[in-house]
């Protein structure tokens, strides 16, 4: 008891103290001193619920034909619309994904878009890429051989986007078709891009700082390229947009935008 009466005491004389010491400030820059705390706490405040309130955009792209109109419906209401359709201009809508209506919880709607994957539709895609919270690629693995270049080329452009390197926005490379017999595996795809994106890394290494439009280099120089190697985190996943299995689609969606 003595020992929390002497604590009182000290307490005290430390508040009677301070009462003095603010009696001796100037009301005026009391005023201040107040104002600046009030700002300061609302500024953090407003910083902490904007780190909360994470995006919830999933941007799909990718070559044309590869199958991103398909998996966009199949993602919104479980149906194919029709089969393959070369879209001209981008899908974006904002729902809850279709394996998820029947479930009695709520989940987050998730905004997808759909970029179409033709040349010059492709500068539609910086509206979107900054907002996204995850990228999904979409390679053909029935026809990837063919594309395999073109492919590489337009995934090398996008991860060397700053807007995508610097939030570290992770991307998916999604390979369609998978439900064929004759469809390349996601491994094969992958070793093969990882090839194809370091001859690219090569032949711009050799054109002129003036030419070059990227933002940023892939890569360990001197290594082999590996997707391991990029400033944001790449994965690779199966799918079939025609027979309705995107399960690992899905899985993707739900790791960066959570329910």
């Amino acid at each position: 008891m003595e020992e929390l009466d002497q604590w009182k005491e000290q307490l005290l004389h430390w508040w009677s103290l301070a009462e003095e010491q603010l009696r001796q400030v100037p009301p005026v820059q009391l005023y201040a001193t107040a104002a600046i705390l009030v700002f300061t706490t609302l500024l953090l405040l407003s910083l902490r619920l904007l780190k909360r309130a994470k995006s919830n955009t999933i941007v799909l792209t990718g070559l044309s034909g590869a199958g991103k109109t398909v998996l966009f419906y199949q993602l919104r209401d479980g149906s194919i619309h029709g089969g393959t359709v070369t879209s001209m201009e981008p899908n974006e809508e904002t729902f809850v994904l279709h394996s998820e209506t029947t479930e009695k919880r709520k989940t987050k709607p998730v905004h997808v878009v759909d970029v179409p994957g033709h040349s010059r539709l492709r500068p539609k895609l910086d509206e979107y890429l900054p907002q996204a919270a995850g990228i999904v690629f979409v390679v053909d693995a029935l026809d990837f051989l063919p594309n395999c270049r073109s492919a590489s080329e337009y995934l090398y452009d996008i991860l060397t986007k700053g807007s995508i390197v610097k939030k570290k926005i992770p991307l998916l490379i999604l390979c369609n078709k998978t439900d064929k017999v004759t469809a390349h595996t996601k491994e094969f795809i992958r070793r093969q891009m990882e090839k194809e994106i370091d001859k690219l890394r090569a032949s711009r290494s050799a054109i002129s700082a003036a030419d070059i439009t990227n933002e940023f280099t892939l890569g360990v120089p001197g290594e082999q390229f590996s997707f391991i190697q990029c400033y944001n985190k790449v994965t690779t996943a199966d799918a079939s947009g025609l027979t309705g299995e995107i399960s690992q689609l899905e899985q993707f969606i739900r790791e960066y935008v959570k329910p």
